[in-house]
């Protein structure tokens, strides 16, 4: 096996929760509004189990679930089938592009990382759940507000979503960087964990402005100290247990994880 000495060479990361979207907040309300209007009372915590998949998939998830479908036998008098996750999915898409660009503030200190990265030479991709439309809509508001990525992969571009690698390969493809030892997958879900891993890439976990705590900014800064270092260590405990090799609080914090890996790829370390 060809030794890799790096230095990391490109970062992929995740959007709603991670560079976007403090709480990861747009695609949870969408998420539980979209079955109440089928009559089906979802929690957010049932909400954001399966965040970071693909949408069509996500929801496919949530009819699994055994009080969905409980409830969707008393409301329909069957189980829920492929039709009803077909139209469940087809309005998640309007009512999800609808909330879009009111949930397109960039995290803080996204931006000053990504400027960092970049004057090291690291290249700056990205993959998500969002569909290709869904992104048509974000990805222009977020340009406005100074972030721009050097490549945007979709579940519309690959064969399979997270946690499948597709999306991260693809991305680091499009980038021109192998191989995967020298990128890192940064995110605040667990499948984007997995993501990475199953892509042969470092993988970083982001605990505070994502789907693991769930908390608006304002909500997190209102906790009391104790509570919010508990809930951010569980939150790290979820993303390692899932094989995050570094967890962080944000993106703000990432250069000094990327200064790490660095001197573990020099030393002939591999993810």
């Amino acid at each position: 096996m060809r030794t890799v000495t790096g230095p990391v060479r490109a970062v992929i990361f995740d959007w709603a929760g991670t560079i976007v979207d403090f709480g990861s907040r747009a695609p949870v309300r969408a998420f539980v509004d979209v079955f109440l209007c089928s009559g089906i009372d979802i929690t957010e915590a049932e909400a954001r189990g399966p965040m970071g998949m693909a949408k069509r998939s996500h929801i496919a998830e949530l009819l699994r679930l055994s009080s969905v479908i409980q409830q969707w036998i008393e409301q329909y008098g069957s189980a829920p089938a492929e039709p009803d996750q077909d139209r469940l999915y087809a309005e998640f898409i309007v009512l999800q592009s609808s909330m879009l660009a009111q949930h397109a503030d960039v995290v803080s200190g996204c931006l000053e990382t990504l400027e960092q990265l970049r004057n090291q030479g690291v290249s700056i991709g990205s993959t998500t759940g969002y569909s290709r439309a869904m992104m048509d809509i974000l990805e222009p508001e977020v340009v406005a507000r100074g972030l721009q990525m050097d490549a945007v992969v979709t579940p519309d571009d690959v064969p399979n979503g997270r946690p499948a690698p597709w999306m991260a390969l693809v991305a680091a493809m499009r980038l021109g960087v192998y191989p995967p030892a020298v990128c890192v997958k940064v995110g605040d879900t667990l499948v984007d964990i997995e993501e990475g891993l199953n892509a042969g890439m470092w993988t970083v976990g982001v605990t505070e402005t994502g789907n693991e705590m769930g908390l608006s900014e304002a909500e997190l800064n209102a906790l009391p100290a104790e509570q919010r270092e508990q809930l951010g260590r569980l939150a790290g405990q979820r993303l390692m247990q899932a094989g995050a090799h570094y967890v962080i609080e944000g993106v703000a914090q990432l250069m000094p994880v990327i200064e790490q890996i660095n001197s573990k790829l020099a030393r002939g370390e591999r993810p």
